[in-house]
Formats: C-alpha cells, structure tokens, sequence
C-alpha cells in the first residue's frame, strides 16, 4: 500500500526540506521542541534554535577546532586492521568524509551506511565531526617520509599515569553536538564505516554546559566548579594563526592550513578538592571561583597583577597558583587554544568519582604550546595534588576536505 503523508517516514532531510518550503526560519527561537508527525497539510513544529545550527564539513579548515563548545562529544580512537594499509586507509576516510559531510547538515547517513535512525526527528545540532592521524598511523601505511617532526612522541612527565590501552591510536575522531543523541548518531555512523578496515582501540565520552542554560553566554565551568577556558586563544587575535594553524609553508605540506591536538584524560580528585574551602581552592587556582576572576581584581579577562603582595607581605597569587604557571607571559609565549570536555565514568572499586576533564588543546607545534607548559606544570603546579593524568595521545589534525574530497586526501593520494 503506497504511504499516506502520515505514515511516511521522517527523515531528517525531510525534517529541514519541509522547514524550508513552508518558509519557516531554522533560527526560529521560543518554538516548541522536537517534531511532530507530519499532517496532511505537511506543516512540522520548527526546530528550535538550538537544533537548527549548522556546522560546514567543506570548509578551510576542519570544523570542531574553533566550534563553540558542544554540550556533548565522544572522543574515539582507531587502530587499522591487520593487513591494512595506504589503501585501506584511504577509502575509510573517504568513506568518514562522505558521512561526516550529511550528518552535520541533518542528513541521514549514506544509503550504504544503514543509517540507525536514532537522530531522526532532530537537526544538525551544530554537529561536528572532525578526523586526526597519531604517530603510529605512519608506519603502517608506508608513509614515514611524511610524518611530522611535530608528531614525535610527548615526552614523559613526573605526574603521568598513563594507561597505554586508552591512549593514541593510528586514527582520531571527535564528535560533538549539542544534542546527545546527535552526538551519538554521529558516533555509531562513524564505527559502522571503519567496517573491516579498523577496529576501535579507545573511545570516551565527554559533556559540557548545554547553550542557554546560562542568562548570557560565558565560559563554561569544570566539575571543580571553575571557569575553566579564559584567556583562550580568538580567531579574531592578530596572532590566532600563528598560535593554532600550520602556515601555508609549513612542512609537512599535507599539513597545511592544519592543526595539532593533544589529548589528556586528566581525572580530578574530587573527594580531596571538595574538602578545601573557596579559599583554600581559590589560591590553587589563583583565581575567584564565583566569576574566574584573577585574586588581584577585576573580572575574569583582567590581567592578574603577579607582584601585588597582601597586607600579610605574601603574593596574593601565590607562586604555585595555576594561573600564574599558566599565563603565556611565564612561559616564552607558549599559547594553546583549550576545548575540552568534561566526563563522569562513575565509581570506581574504592567508592570514589571517575570523573574529571578529557582535555583537547590546539597548536601549530606542540613543542611549543603544550610541551613547555605541561613541563612547568609538572614542576610545581598546586593544582597537581588533585588531578591525575591517566591518558593521552597527540594527532595531526589536517586541512578541511574541498567538495567531493575527503580528510587527508593529500597525504593519502599525494
């Protein structure tokens, strides 16, 4: 029996085609969320704003680097299958690109992809879906003349506690939305497609604030319950590129336009940090925790005055306080654009939160932005007695794909 309006299936391209041709706008704030089936008259419920925003695939440079912080994203690591290679490698992310490309308009997956249906009355959600090669994917597609010297190995710290089986990978895929379901249509479409060629080596998941949750706009806060991204990198900063994107000339060419994105799964001691007062807590950061401002005044973009001493005669940020160890000034310029997210894997065997901060921070070179921090940090940070590092991995973050290309074409084809 051919199908009535009411009993055809909605699809998310249907969702935003039927948007468009009754002349509703996709930022249409105050509408009712969700969708409704369709009526004879094939009028839907608009999207709300939140579901409406869309993120370009086909752009310069990937998407989730400079994207406004998701409400959710999973991270997932790769490793290729035995026996694959170059080959292999190459229509995986051909295939990824291709998939990556509809979802994040609201589509469904591609007809080979039995798209899953779990993101089928939503719109794109500002979904992005960005791809990164580590140090070992090299090796194993016999491309080791095009490896990055940026890509070496992280140096060990004092502090790691590294669980090798949770850390890089060959391939390196970011999800995020701002709709958990999305996020996780996104998630199950990317591991249908690795198919035979890889096979997944680590994957976590990771949340943040959801957009409108506040009053007005404003950094996001960790589960420590501080503001957690201030003085972060902005494209509109004369010296954005130079801090976040391999030049135009930069060797590699494949990795031009690109970026590098270290990973750490850093877990907070929530139980220890909770015991301390705001003010006990307040001079580890070296900063208010009620609005992120420095403890010399002002507001969260002030300036911290690093000599002001208090009536007592000691430095009102102390010497090992976090920000201070942090500001770019004390470190040769190091700077670094933070994105992460927050996770909660619940409890573990000693009755105490698994979670904490699946860190992400971008740099044209990482001997440059995170190396020299986290050395510092290493050495002396006050915050160190209550976080862990228990993961980690570095990858080559390349270009954005041009229509009818995908991520990596020019390392993989060139």
């Amino acid at each position: 029996m051919a199908d009535t309006p009411l009993q055809r299936p909605v699809t998310r391209r249907r969702l935003l085609g039927t948007a468009g041709a009754t002349g509703l706008a996709l930022g249409v704030t105050g509408a009712a969320a969700g969708y409704t089936a369709a009526a004879p008259s094939e009028t839907v419920t608009p999207l709300t704003e939140v579901g409406s925003r869309r993120e370009m695939f086909h752009v310069k440079h990937q998407p989730g680097i400079t994207t406004p912080l998701h409400a959710r994203g999973h991270l997932i690591a790769f490793d290729l299958a035995p026996g694959a290679g170059r080959k292999e490698a190459a229509a995986l992310l051909r295939r990824w690109s291709q998939t990556a490309a509809r979802l994040m308009a609201g589509e469904p997956a591609p007809a080979g992809g039995h798209d899953t249906g779990i993101a089928l009355d939503a719109g794109p959600s500002a979904l992005t879906v960005t791809f990164g090669f580590g140090h070992s994917f090299f090796a194993r597609t016999g491309l080791e003349k095009q490896r990055p010297a940026a890509l070496d190995p992280l140096p060990e710290f004092s502090s790691d506690r590294l669980d090798a089986r949770r850390s890089n990978g060959d391939l390196w895929v970011q999800i995020g939305a701002d709709d958990a379901l999305v996020a996780f249509h996104a998630l199950r479409a990317v591991q249908k497609d690795a198919g035979q060629a890889a096979r997944v080596r680590w994957q976590m998941d990771g949340f943040n604030r959801s957009p409108g949750a506040t009053e007005k706009p404003m950094t996001t806060r960790n589960l420590m319950g501080q503001i957690d991204g201030t003085n972060n990198p902005a494209p509109s900063d004369e010296d954005f590129a130079t801090r976040v994107r391999v030049p135009a000339d930069g060797d590699p060419a494949w990795m031009a336009g690109g970026s590098y994105v270290v990973f750490r799964r850093i877990r907070m001691l929530l139980d220890d940090w909770e015991k301390l007062s705001v003010a006990g807590q307040e001079a580890v950061m070296g900063r208010r925790k009620s609005d992120g401002a420095p403890l010399t005044g002002g507001t969260e973009t002030t300036e911290p005055d690093l000599e002001r001493v208090g009536k007592d005669g000691d430095l009102v940020i102390p010497l090992n306080a976090h920000a201070r160890i942090t500001r770019p000034d004390q470190n040769g310029g190091a700077a670094m654009l933070r994105r992460p997210f927050s996770y909660h894997d619940g409890i573990d065997d000693e009755g105490v939160p698994d979670a904490g901060l699946l860190f992400l921070c971008w740099q044209a070179d990482p001997l440059r932005g995170f190396v020299p921090v986290q050395r510092k940090l290493d050495r002396g940070d006050a915050l160190s007695a209550f976080i862990r590092h228990e993961a980690s991995g570095l990858y080559a973050v390349p270009g954005g794909a041009p229509k009818g290309g995908y991520v990596g074409q020019e390392l993989l084809e060139g």
